[in-house]
């Protein structure tokens, strides 16, 4: 078995992300009161699969007892970008939709909402 932070990268902290971890507080419409499963977003390694994700993010929060659910992955394709002149492309990288059980937390950060 591979070392769960070679195929677990870092966690991704953008507002979307933000927003997918906190739909299980949230009670604004009917839909969205349905969502009590919490998610995480991570980068990945690229030619990792989602049953290598789910046992490294298991192993790795594997202190504070969660399960995963389910995982979905994206692929981010390189896209060309110009910088003072000179034409490049920025990397491309693999992320996964963590979803884990009802009432399982991973940080102890309250939000401000």
């Amino acid at each position: 078995m591979k070392n769960p932070y070679d195929i677990v990268k870092r966690r991704v902290f953008t507002e979307k992300a933000h927003m997918l971890s906190q739909l299980q507080n949230s009670e604004s419409s009917r839909s969205l009161a349905r969502c009590k499963k919490p998610k995480a977003v991570f980068i990945v390694e690229q030619h990792s699969n989602k049953l290598e994700i789910k046992k490294a993010v298991e192993m790795i929060y594997q202190d504070k007892g969660v399960k995963v659910v389910a995982v979905n992955t994206i692929v981010t394709s390189r896209k060309p970008r110009r910088v003072r002149g000179h034409q490049g492309l920025t990397a491309s990288y693999k992320k996964a939709v963590v979803t884990f059980r009802e009432g399982d937390v991973l940080d102890d950060v309250k939000s401000g909402s």
